[in-house]
Parts: C-alpha cells; sequence; structure tokens
C-alpha cells in the first residue's frame, strides 16, 4: 500500500506541474479569445441571470430543472472542502501570493467553464419521460465520432464515476466526520476498535450512519429532490461563511489592506517569505495557486456540465453566462474569504507566522506550527476575543459538514449520469448498484482514514480532464457562436 501510495503520488505530481496546468490554462486563454472575453462582455447579464431572478423554491419540471436550480448543483459541487483546506494549504506552501494566481486562473476558467455549459446544453438528450441526460460524454461523442469517440466518452464515464461517485464521496464524509470529531470528542476517547493504525470511534460511526441515510433519502428523490436541497442549502451555507468571516475581518480590520498588500507583493517576490531562489520561490507560488485553484472551481475538469446540462434555458449561452458566475462565486468570493481570515489573522500582527520568513518560515510549517486542515480553525481562534470560547472550531465544523455534505450530493449525482451512460438500456438496474456502493463508501469514509483513497480521488480527477479538454478544443466552432438559441442549432 505504501509502495502504490508513492507511485500514485508521482504520477499526480507530472500531471498537475506538467500536464494538467498548461492544457487547463491554455484552454482558458484559448476560449478567452475565441470568445472575445466573454467573461467581462457578458460579466452583467451573467449575474443580472442568477440574482435577478433567484429562487429558493424553484419548484418541480417536467423535464431538468430551472437555471438557477443547475447552478446551485454546479455550485454544491464547487465550494467544498478544497475552499477551506485546500487554500489554506496553497497559502502555507506558496504564501499569500498563491492566492493572486488562484484569481488569474479562476478569470481564465471562466470563459472555459463557459465553454462547458454551452456545449453540454447543445448536445443534452431528452428522453421521452422528459428526463434530462447531459454532460461531457455526449460532447465527446459529438466531438469525434466512431470507435475513438466512443472510447473517450467510456474513459472519462469510469474516471467521473470512480473520482466523484465513489472515493471523492469517501474523502468528504472523512472531512465531516473528522471536523465533528474535533469539537465533540477531540481527544477519541470512544473508541470502539482499530483498523491498522486507525482508531475508529463511536462518534465518527454515528456521524457516519447519518450522513449515509440522509445522503440516501436525498439521493432517492431524483435530480428533483437534489435540486431541492441544492437550492436551499447553497445560498444558506455561502451567506454562513461570508459572515463568519466579516466577524473576523472586523476585529482584523486593521489588517485587512496589508492583507491585500501581501497578496500582490508575494505574488511576484515569493522568495521574500519562503525563501530560497526567486525562480523556485516564484514556481511553487504559480503551482500551488493554479492547482489549488484549478481543482477548486473545477473549470476544463468536467463535473459542472453535468449540472448546466439540466437547465431549461432558452439558448445555450444563457446557461454559459449563468456558469460563469459559478466559478466568480467559488473563488473570488468563498475562496477569497477563506484567504483573507488566514492571511490577516496568522501573518500580521500576533499571528503564529507574522514577520518569519526564510528557513524559519520552511520550519514552522514543516514542523506543522499551522497546517492546512488547522488554518482556519487557528485563525478563528487567534481572530476572536476569549469570550467566543470555542466558536472557532465549532463555526469551521460547521461550514465543512455544509461544503462536504453539498459536494457529496452533487457529485453522487454526477458520477449517476455517467453509470446511466454506461450502462444503457439497464440503466435502472446500474443505477441501484451504483447508488448502494456510493452509500457504502460514504460510511466507510466516515470511519477510515487513507491517503491513498485521497491520491486516488485527485488521480481520477485528473483523468477527466483529458478527453474533456481535447473535446472542448474540438468543438470550438460549435462554442464560438454564443447567441444561438436551441431551435436555431437545430
Amino acid at each position: 500500500m505504501d509502495t502504490l501510495l508513492k507511485i500514485v503520488q508521482t504520477i499526480n505530481t507530472y500531471l498537475t506541474d506538467y500536464i494538467l496546468i498548461f492544457l487547463l490554462v491554455g484552454t482558458g486563454l484559448f476560449y478567452t479569445i475565441k470568445t472575445k472575453f466573454v467573461q467581462v462582455r457578458c460579466f452583467g447579464e451573467g449575474m443580472r441571470r442568477v440574482f435577478g431572478n433567484i429562487k429558493l423554491r424553484g419548484g418541480k419540471n417536467e423535464g431538468g430543472l430551472s437555471s438557477f436550480q443547475a447552478l446551485a448543483t454546479a455550485i454544491a459541487a464547487q465550494v467544498g472542502t478544497g475552499n477551506i483546506v485546500g487554500a489554506s494549504g496553497a497559502i502555507l506552501t506558496g504564501g499569500p501570493g498563491a492566492i493572486f494566481w488562484m484569481w488569474i486562473i479562476a478569470f481564465f476558467g471562466m470563459a472555459t467553464i463557459y465553454a462547458e455549459a454551452t456545449l453540454a446544453q447543445e448536445t443534452r438528450v431528452v428522453k421521452e419521460d422528459g428526463s434530462v441526460l447531459g454532460g461531457p460524454v455526449y460532447y465527446i461523442k459529438t466531438a469525434f465520432k466512431g470507435g475513438f469517440g466512443k472510447f473517450l466518452a467510456v474513459f472519462f464515464a469510469v474516471a467521473a464515476i470512480l473520482a466523484l461517485g465513489f472515493m471523492g464521496s469517501m474523502v468528504q464524509s472523512n472531512s465531516i466526520a473528522g471536523a465533528v470529531e474535533k469539537v465533540v470528542d477531540p481527544n477519541k476517547a470512544n473508541i470502539l476498535f482499530t483498523i491498522g493504525s486507525y482508531d475508529v470511534t463511536l462518534t465518527a460511526v454515528i456521524v457516519g450512519a447519518i450522513i449515509a441515510l440522509v445522503a440516501a433519502f436525498i439521493f432517492l428523490g431524483g435530480v428533483q429532490r437534489i435540486a431541492a436541497v441544492t437550492e436551499k442549502l447553497v445560498p444558506l451555507m455561502a451567506v454562513l461563511f461570508l459572515a463568519g468571516g466579516v466577524i473576523v475581518l472586523a476585529f482584523n480590520y486593521r489588517y485587512i489592506l496589508p492583507t491585500f498588500g501581501m497578496i500582490f507583493k508575494y505574488a511576484f517576490t515569493p522568495q521574500a517569505l519562503i525563501g530560497g531562489g526567486i525562480g523556485a520561490a516564484l514556481k511553487t507560488a504559480i503551482s500551488q495557486g493554479a492547482k489549488r485553484g484549478l481543482f477548486s472551481n473545477e473549470a476544463g475538469m468536467g463535473s459542472t456540465p453535468h449540472a448546466h446540462a439540466q437547465a431549461n434555458v432558452e439558448r445555450p449561452h444563457d446557461q454559459g453566462v449563468v456558469a460563469m458566475i459559478g466559478v466568480f462565486i467559488d473563488t473570488f468570493v468563498v475562496l477569497t474569504m477563506t484567504a483573507l481570515v488566514v492571511i490577516s489573522t496568522l501573518y500580521n500582527g500576533n499571528g503564529p507566522l507574522a514577520g518569519v520568513v526564510g528557513d524559519a518560515y520552511t520550519q514552522a510549517i514543516g514542523n506543522g506550527v499551522v497546517t492546512k486542515a488547522t488554518a482556519m480553525q487557528t485563525a478563528y481562534t487567534q481572530a476572536l476575543p476569549a469570550f467566543f470560547g470555542n466558536f472557532g472550531n465549532i463555526f469551521v465544523a460547521v461550514c465543512l459538514l455544509f461544503f462536504a455534505f453539498s459536494t457529496i450530493i452533487s457529485w453522487n449525482f454526477f458520477g449517476k449520469l455517467n453509470m446511466q451512460y454506461l450502462c444503457g438500456k439497464k440503466e435502472k438496474t446500474g443505477v441501484i448498484i451504483y447508488s448502494v456502493i456510493a452509500i457504502v463508501f460514504i460510511f466507510l469514509g466516515s470511519i477510515l482514514q487513507n491517503d491513498l483513497v485521497w491520491e486516488l480521488t485527485d488521480f481520477f480527477n485528473y483523468l477527466m480532464v483529458l478527453p474533456n479538454v481535447i473535446a472542448l478544443i474540438a468543438l470550438a466552432r460549435m462554442v464560438g457562436v454564443v447567441k444561438r438559441t436551441k431551435k436555431e442549432n437545430k
């Protein structure tokens, strides 16, 4: 197992540092130019379409979802533990300047996700019962006819099922159980038994059972129940998280401007903080920002097009501009709030990393003075007055619960759509088997921790990108005319 873990880690490093970053950034740049900066030209239109007709009770549709329900389902997948843990890890490793590069990646990613959502709308299939099938497998087959297209579609579908439906849900439930345990039973006093080096506690078992049961109830309700949950859960969790961040920033108001100064300063001179030569330090800052940014907003990965294909809109362009707002909310709002809270608290004033530079900084990070898993809790504890007590730990645990559970819901749905594609006429049997396995993985994820599972989740996520990006480039002409209606397309 240890040998396999090292092999997968090595492959993931090469995929992210030398292949995926260039593919995804290149695709974003290509579509930015191709669409004449659609993320700038149509940003206002996207905001109006999202917030001009926002409803927390969109109601049932005969087939598919409302545009906002589709966006909520997509954001539920995008806004996950990576917005807290992933962003904190990028800051600690690459310095505060990594956030600047996350912003750059998200800007180009808005053009990529516009293309994904537009193509998902163009190629979706509406069945006789009104249900909608759509996502990368359908535009991959449109891009490449014959055996090659079928191979790429199957390749993507298998990777999506493993990454999103099974292993991805497992690691998300593990995050929930871990966060709850830190608050309820930080000393693991109620250990039931031990598997390998991991202690299984009663708290983890109870949390896992509750998550699995609630998830099963939502899954069984189909896409309409999933949409009914996400359209309420996503706005609630966003408002809750932002409100908590505002409280911290209110106490840290004098450090807000210096925080932005650090982000821009260390984006170009990271060696002044993390040490080493300018070349190596800059590579670390950019790569951390790019990797965490790309796999936080999921632009180009091929996950969120499943949700955007479900939207009942007049034109593919309409959902494309809505999809852009999903990336904006994920990175420029939620992830940026994480960055401001962490940097303003840990790197300023009496923060544990304030004034620590060079070898001392590297040593502090290596010794676990602050880790990516504890950065937010440490920030809240550091920033808030003593009378808040354990509020910081509880608040972060609640946010992680919302973020991770919403991701489980959406990722399971995306995996289900790919299972339907693979099973064809036997989709009902396939979906039942898929759902049972997914629920088992959710429960196991809450009671077991395995670094290999986390690495395999990333690995299959990365594999999803390859056929998705190839199809996006191949179908550039279809995205080029952004104002066509569905009737005109036919």
